[in-house]
C-alpha cells in the first residue's frame, strides 16, 4: 500500500516552536515499522518555520515574508537532521524534496516531480516533502501542507493519506465552543454542510485549518484516495487506521 502522512507543526513543535522530540521518535518509529511491513511510505511534513522560530529564539511566529524566509531556512535544516537521524536508527534512508507551486502548476516540472518521487520509492526510500518556504511566496506558493499532501498522494496513487494534526478529526460543530459536537467517523460526499463546518487551527502555529482539510479531502476523492484527519499527539493512531479501527475522521475515495 502506498500511504501519505502528513505531520502538522502542531504535532512536531511545542507551542515553545521547540522541536517535540519523545512525540516525533515515536512517530518515525511507527513509520518505520509500517514500512518495514512492505507498505510505501511518504512524508509530508510542515514545521520548517516553526522550528526556525524556535531556533532563532523569536517570540511569536513572523508576519513579514523575508523573516519568514529566513526561519524556514534554518528551520528546515534541523528538520531533516533529525528525520534522518531517526530514520538512520531503523535502517531507513530518507529525501528530502522542496517545492513551490510552480513545480506543480507546470506540466513538465510537476511531472519530473512525480517521476522523482516514484523512483525513490521504488529504491525503498521515504521522500520528505515541504514546501519550499524560503523562496515561496503568496503569489507562488500552494498555500498550505494539507493541499500538498493531497497533491503528492494523487500524484503517485496512493491508497491512503493520513493528516495528523491538533484535533481528532472533523466535528459537527467547534467541540471547543460546543460541548454536544460530536465526531463525525465517516464521509463519503462533501456537500455544502460538510463544508460549513470548515473552522480555523487550533493552536494557531500551522497555516491550515479544517477548511483547507476538506479541500485537501476533495481532491483525494476525487482521485480515489481515503483521506484520514487524526490526531497527531497519539501516533499509534497511524497502526489504528491501518487495522481498520474508526480513528477520527475518514473521507471515503473508493480505492480498495
Amino acid at each position: 500500500m502506498r500511504i501519505v502522512v502528513k505531520i502538522g507543526t502542531s504535532t512536531l513543535a511545542h507551542p515553545t516552536g521547540h522541536l517535540n522530540i519523545r512525540l516525533v521518535e515515536e512517530l518515525c518509529k511507527i513509520i518505520s515499522d509500517i514500512k518495514n511491513a512492505g507498505n510505501d511510505m511518504t512524508i509530508v511534513s510542515s514545521g520548517a518555520i516553526g522550528m526556525g522560530v524556535g531556533k532563532l529564539g523569536l517570540m511569536k511566529r513572523p508576519n513579514d515574508i523575508p523573516t519568514k524566509q529566513a526561519a524556514a531556512a534554518v528551520g528546515q535544516c534541523e528538520l531533516m537532521y533529525t528525520y534522518d537521524k531517526i530514520f538512520s536508527e531503523y535502517n531507513l534512508t530518507v529525501a528530502q524534496l522542496l517545492i513551490t507551486g510552480e513545480d506543480i502548476a507546470s506540466e513538465k516540472r510537476h511531472l519530473n516531480f512525480k517521476n522523482t518521487l516514484n523512483r525513490l520509492l521504488e529504491l525503498g526510500v521515504i521522500p520528505i516533502i515541504n514546501e519550499n518556504d524560503t523562496v515561496a511566496t503568496e503569489e507562488l506558493g500552494i498555500g498550505d501542507n494539507d493541499t500538498l499532501a493531497a497533491i503528492v498522494a494523487k500524484s503517485i496513487g496512493a491508497e491512503k493519506l493520513i493528516l495528523l494534526s491538533d484535533i481528532d478529526g472533523l466535528f459537527t460543530a467547534d467541540p471547543h465552543k460546543d460541548e454536544n459536537a460530536t465526531l463525525i467517523s465517516r464521509i463519503t460526499e462533501i456537500d455544502d454542510k460538510i463544508l460549513s463546518l470548515g473552522g480555523g487551527s487550533v493552536l494557531g502555529q500551522g497555516t491550515g485549518g479544517m477548511a483547507t482539510k476538506l479541500e485537501a479531502a476533495k481532491i483525494c476523492m476525487e482521485s480515489g484516495c481515503d483521506m484520514i484527519i487524526a490526531n497527531g499527539n497519539r501516533p499509534t493512531n497511524l497502526y489504528d487506521i491501518l487495522d481498520g479501527k474508526d480513528i477520527g475522521t475518514t473521507f471515503s475515495g473508493g480505492k480498495k
